[in-house]
């Protein structure tokens, strides 16, 4: 098992990806935001003037290069002193005005550029007018003040003088709001917001979605990749699609995976299975079966899931006498077999659905129905009950070949699949890999079969109808179709008779 490793680019790509439409919206919503707040907040405009200060002296040099430095220290003083009531309030006076002095220094900014004798007065109101009144009012104000500040006590003039060199005017454009800065802000906001809402969401996401979720889970191998088809709901067989579409074509690839992974082992038997209902568990291993087939081996295809079997509704065949019919000793196991389709495919369906199916899947009845199926056929696939709702697959998958688990794509949880491959791990069986089942086609998470190409309709006429022909499923196959020793299953019986496999 693995834990989950760090994000990468490609871990950030997908979760944009994945996530796209709601970080989009979101930075949509926080532009209309930022446009709405520009449109809603009253205008404001600033005015500004801007002050000279000067040693007043005619000596040498020397001392006005003392004065000069004299006047930058004090430069500092005079901007603080600007929203002071000794400004302010013979502003308030002057204009009228109906704010106090501390009200009118929220709408005074003074500032001092660095190693100049220059200070700027800003004064802001929702007049253009007013504004350039109230800083030019506060420059004055600032003079006379200056001049009183720095006269001496015993008499005679300031030796600061400071003097108005840029006058106030009314400003032709608002100062606020600022439609630009708000415009990008919205948007910064609302684009953060998003990928914050998409991270939060990937975190606590636990879907298997794709491969990625997978391997942070097992590296088992991955023998297959089946995408979604919606009309896979109303034609779950492989023959019901043409023989070249992206469908027909992963199943050839996963039958084609699986023979590799059996090169090493004798068994023939694989249990196919799932985490939870709803994965594709049983379509997957009836199309398994029905690729195999084609491929010219001879198949039985198992229903051994007692609980809820599904292969008799796939394939149109009889459900009465099968799997547990043999169990308990009722039928000769090679009068239950059905055939179906042209091709070596035999069918063991469920049979009656029994009150104890975990017990009679692990009984020794078993083990000697798969010993002769084995014998019997090239290959022997198993549609099993999934893994953590019932015991039944674990049970079943000690005694055969090896297991495949199917993972339905946005269906299972990565704690389901853990804890489906531990309970796996636990009775010792051999996993042969994982199918990714119904992976979407677009998205973060598509997989693409873009080499291959659907037939054309006038093809796809001639293959297999969309609903078995009775012939297919119900009439035993000619003496001819029967390979030599396929069935030596019955000793009792070297032409056993399938026709009576079909009890009411």
């Amino acid at each position: 098992m693995k834990q989950g490793a760090r994000l990468d680019l490609r871990d950030y790509l997908r979760i944009f990806r994945r996530n796209w439409i709601t970080i989009v919206a979101l930075a949509l919503v926080g532009l209309l935001v930022g446009g709405a707040a520009s449109l809603l907040i009253r205008p404001t405009y600033t005015a500004s003037t801007q002050l000279f200060v000067a040693i007043q002296s005619s000596g040498t040099v020397t001392e006005l290069q003392q004065g000069n430095t004299f006047s930058q220290a004090r430069v500092q003083s005079y901007v603080k002193t600007v929203n002071s009531p000794i400004v302010l309030s013979p502003v308030v006076e002057a204009l009228g005005l109906s704010a106090s002095p501390d009200q009118l220094a929220n709408r005074i900014e003074a500032s001092s550029d660095p190693d100049t004798v220059l200070i700027t007065i800003k004064a802001s109101d929702a007049s253009p007018a007013q504004a350039a009144a109230i800083a030019q009012a506060v420059g004055s104000s600032l003079v006379r003040a200056v001049d009183d500040l720095e006269r001496p006590k015993a008499g005679g003039t300031s030796p600061v003088r400071l003097s108005i060199i840029a006058p106030a005017a009314a400003p032709v454009q608002p100062s606020a709001p600022n439609t630009k800065i708000n415009l990008a802000l919205g948007l910064l906001v609302g684009l953060g917001l998003g990928l914050a809402i998409a991270v939060l969401r990937t975190a606590f996401d636990t879907l298997v979605r794709g491969e990625a979720e997978l391997r942070q889970v097992t590296d088992a191998p991955l023998l297959g990749r089946i995408t979604f088809d919606p009309d896979a709901t109303k034609k779950p067989l492989l023959t019901q699609t043409g023989i070249q579409s992206p469908r027909a074509e992963a199943f050839r690839q996963l039958r084609t995976n699986l023979q590799f992974t059996r090169i090493a082992g004798a068994r023939k038997s694989v249990l196919v299975t799932s985490s939870i209902p709803g994965e594709g568990k049983s379509t997957t291993a009836t199309n398994l079966a029905l690729a195999v087939a084609q491929s010219g081996q001879s198949v039985c295809l198992v229903d051994a899931d007692l609980r809820r079997p599904m292969v008799d509704t796939y394939l149109g065949l009889d459900r009465h006498a099968g799997l547990t019919t043999a169990l308990i000793g009722e039928a000769d196991l090679d009068d239950l077999l059905q055939p179906w389709g042209d091709d070596s495919f035999f069918v063991l369906t469920s049979g009656a659905i029994p009150p104890n199916p975990s017990e009679l899947l692990g009984s020794e009845e078993m083990k000697m129905i798969l010993s002769r199926l084995e014998d019997a056929f090239d290959f022997v696939i198993l549609d099993a009950p999934p893994l953590l709702p019932v015991t039944d697959a674990a049970v079943l998958s000690q005694n055969v070949g090896g297991v495949v688990v199917v993972v339905g794509s946005q269906k299972t949880s990565r704690p389901e699949l853990e804890k489906s491959l531990s309970a796996l791990d636990l009775v010792g069986a051999q996993l042969l890999g994982l199918v990714l089942n119904r992976i979407p086609t677009k998205g973060a998470d598509a997989y693409s079969y873009s080499y291959y190409s659907y037939e054309s309709p006038a093809f796809d006429s001639e293959r297999v109808s969309a609903e078995p022909d009775s012939s297919l499923t119900s009439r035993p196959p000619h003496e001819a179709e029967r390979a030599p020793g396929i069935f030596p299953v019955s000793p009792r019986s070297e032409a056993p008779t399938r026709a009576s496999a079909r009890h009411n």
